[in-house]
């Protein structure tokens, strides 16, 4: 006797979601026919409540991290929903065979469900059992893609595409993602610290990958000698019709002047912030003695809301295997772990230690670049708590 077909699914509030002139999530969710999640959503939305509880520690053998745990408080529907975090790799450049076969293996075993890529830059792979969780594991290990950024750890590193798509780069941030993941592999795979911490790569200052905001340690490439400058593409730019004198203006200090003919620079006030390069990048290029600043403490949230992070090192050149910045950050960790609170990210303790204690603890001198203006840094002031 052949099976009946189940009853449709009745879904009026996901329904509504699907209204209006923008793609909608909800339509991509039916699609995998992941049933018992659409209804657990629907039930959510009539309940005006998630049904979504503290999974706890949920973990796959001889790895301590990747995977986040989803449990329902309504089992009779769905009983635990897990995310998968997988390493991307650098540049996220994958061979179509391989992103192929994970969706292959997913469908196999899960939900179907892939987000690429998450804020931390990894692979999600959404919606799988408990039961499945191992051969599923051990799968995508054979196939050569290992887990890890999740709970209190190193989170995945991240690096922009760097010199391989990208004109600006200063630094190599495909071969630093990948020296780094393999060097600090242990603090991705096995949580250790107080709370999270991420490591962001961006080739140039304009930070398109936002590790300055987003990173707890941030390498952003740039360069120490003055711009280059093509005055004939300069004056180009003004003939077109471009205000030379309004990039000049937007300069932050005023470090460029045009006289209608030429575009003069004064290498010891610039900034490096890029402006005037994105607007005539056919004219103006970065110097050629090339390496990156060092930055700590940024965050989008957390118990002191958002932090910018500040300079540490304003230039350091990067040459593998990068033993420099590798016992530089090793050394951050380590003051970390000691001292940081549960659920406290590096900025928060530097926060409350203060400045000067963190430089003097990691070894590091103070330099003019980690203050904005004299006075204006609330981590440089006398009554240094310990």
């Amino acid at each position: 006797m052949a099976k009946s077909k189940p009853k449709p699914l009745k879904t009026p509030n996901l329904d509504a979601l699907e209204e209006g002139r923008w793609p909608s999530h909800v339509t991509e969710l039916k699609k995998t026919g992941y049933r018992p999640l659409i209804e657990l959503y629907e039930q959510s939305y009539k309940d005006k409540e998630t049904h979504w509880v503290h999974g706890g520690m949920v973990t796959v053998p001889r790895i301590g991290a990747g995977v986040i745990g989803r449990i329902s408080n309504r089992p009779d529907i769905l009983e635990d929903s897990h995310t998968f975090r997988i390493i991307a790799p650098s540049g996220y450049f994958y061979r179509t065979e391989h992103l192929r076969k994970i969706a292959e293996i997913w469908e196999r075993h899960a939900s179907g469900l892939m987000l690429l890529h998450g804020n931390t830059g990894d692979i999600n792979l959404i919606g799988i059992s408990t039961k499945e969780m191992t051969p599923t594991y051990e799968e995508l290990l054979k196939l050569g893609f290992d887990f890890g950024g999740s709970g209190p750890d190193l989170r995945t590193l991240a690096a922009c595409v760097g010199p391989a798509r990208c004109e600006w780069a200063c630094i190599d941030t495909l071969d630093l993602h990948h020296s780094f993941t393999k060097h600090f592999l242990g603090e991705v795979r096995y949580p250790r610290f107080p709370y999270k911490a991420k490591i962001k790569f961006c080739g140039c200052p304009n930070d398109c990958h936002g590790a300055m905001v987003r990173a707890d340690l941030a390498v952003v490439g740039t360069w120490r000698d003055a711009l280059k400058i093509d005055q004939g593409a300069v004056r180009d730019y003004a003939k077109a019709g471009l205000d030379v004198n309004y990039v000049c203006a937007k300069c932050p200090t005023g470090a460029i002047k045009w006289d209608g003919r030429e575009l003069s620079l004064k290498p010891e006030d610039c900034t490096r912030c890029m402006h005037c390069i994105n607007k005539m990048p056919k004219a103006l290029r970065p110097g050629d003695d090339r390496g990156a600043t060092f930055l700590v403490g940024g965050k989008c949230r957390g118990r002191l809301g958002a932090f910018v992070s500040w300079v540490v090192v304003p230039f350091m050149r990067l040459t593998p295997p990068y033993t420099e910045l590798k016992e530089l950050i090793a050394k951050i960790f380590e003051w970390w772990d000691e001292r940081g609170l549960p659920r406290e990210r590096v900025g928060e303790l530097i926060y409350r230690h203060g400045y000067g204690k963190f430089l003097r603890d990691v070894g590091l001198p103070p330099v003019p670049q980690q203050v904005h203006r004299p006075r204006a840094n609330p981590f440089f002031f006398g009554g240094e708590t310990s």
